[in-house]
């Protein structure tokens, strides 16, 4: 098949980046397989970062920069462009209706003048953090699509409540693999100057709905019973300040290690291997691509039960799940996780349980939904 993909992808960073860089991967050993991203992914009054674009490091995969995300002109153009190229597949990386208006327009535009079906691989139906029109604008996008992937059953029940119709399938988010192999924990250590001898990681772009207030509150019950150091690793998307008042006032300073900027990719493996555990003490989710990210570097992760989280995060297997905004139960599991021997046991699942998110089984899925449709 000739596929496109359209969605943030390099020079852009983050997650989705990173993501379609494998998607693109792994669909190219048997398809014809380009990117189109976007020249503006979002206005720089919007965007709660400091840059959007990958700051060194490469990508490896070229891709068109045709979309700007609040230029209507440069959807039809960008349409245009991906028309030419006669392609049977279109799939776009779905996570936030601010881009269902140009996502929409290109899909009807290219399904206008030439044969190709339309695929959305859905982190959210509706985002976590809600604005009013949302729903009129994800109606707009959703019905221009023929095909849907959802890669969570949080997600998948959104769909069907959503889009009763939809034609869909269940393909849970793969491992990244984008991020090298991991160091031995006490050379990660070194690096960081880190001598503790526990350690626990946050880790991803700090937002509300992320917890990390409640993590931070958990801290001083965990620290009555054990010494530890907690790393929180990623851009602050909001008021830092709010976060270093937190942790003066529970005299947590010289318990937190605060690395407050994005991670490039060749720097993710000393965090996550420098680490014993990953805690996503998340107020609300879908899914968490830092679940895959952790299982990539086989660390066992405690979780809050929202979405599709304990789908991917095993209880007492893999790690633990807790009660969401309960930082007495989060700060008792990150307690019982080494009071109870619990980090080799849980690197043995993580190691047989991440098999089975692979990249395979995702292109075996979106080369079923288009062949079904033929």
């Amino acid at each position: 098949m000739k596929i496109v993909i359209v969605g943030t992808a390099f020079p852009l960073r983050g997650g989705i980046a990173h993501y379609i860089a494998l998607l693109h991967k792994h669909l190219s050993k048997k398809h014809d397989v380009e990117i189109v991203t976007f020249s503006r992914q979002y206005p720089q009054m919007l965007f709660p970062g400091k840059s959007q674009e990958e700051q060194g490091g490469e990508s490896g995969v070229a891709s068109e920069q045709l979309i700007d995300s609040i230029n209507p002109l440069t959807w039809f153009s960008a349409a245009k462009a991906i028309a030419r190229k006669k392609p049977d597949l279109l799939i776009f990386k779905y996570w936030m209706p601010f881009f269902a208006p140009c996502y929409g327009v290109i899909a009807r535009e290219v399904k206008k003048h030439t044969g190709a079906k339309i695929l959305f691989i859905c982190d959210n139906v509706i985002p976590h953090e809600k604005r009013p029109g949302d729903r009129v604008l994800t109606r707009f996008a959703f019905r221009a699509v023929d095909f849907f992937i959802v890669q969570s059953k949080a997600v998948e029940r959104e769909l069907v409540a959503f889009h009763p119709s939809a034609q869909y399938r269940f393909v849970p988010h793969p491992v990244y693999e984008i991020f090298g192999r991991g160091l031995r924990k006490s050379e990660a250590r070194k690096k960081l100057r880190i001598r503790d001898e526990r350690v626990i990681l946050f880790f991803g772009f700090v937002r509300k709905y992320k917890g990390l207030h409640t993590l931070l509150d958990a801290m001083p019950r965990m620290l009555e019973k054990i010494k530890l150091r907690l790393l929180v690793v990623g851009e602050f998307y909001g008021d830092e300040g709010l976060y270093t008042k937190q942790i003066a006032d529970l005299k947590l300073n010289q318990y937190v290690s605060l690395y407050s900027e994005y991670v490039p990719n060749e720097d993710v493996s000393m965090y996550f291997s420098a680490c014993d555990v990953v805690v996503l003490p998340y107020v609300s989710a879908t899914q968490s691509g830092i679940v895959q990210i952790a299982y990539q570097f086989d660390k066992p992760v405690i979780a809050t039960d929202v979405g599709g989280l304990a789908e991917v995060v095993l209880h007492k297997k893999t790690g633990f799940i807790v009660p969401p905004e309960n930082p007495n139960a989060l700060a008792d599991a990150v307690v019982r996780f080494y009071k109870e021997g619990r980090e080799k046991p849980f690197q043995a699942s993580v190691l047989r349980e991440k098999k089975k998110y692979n990249w395979n089984a995702l292109v075996k899925g979106i080369e079923h939904l288009a062949e079904s449709g033929k």
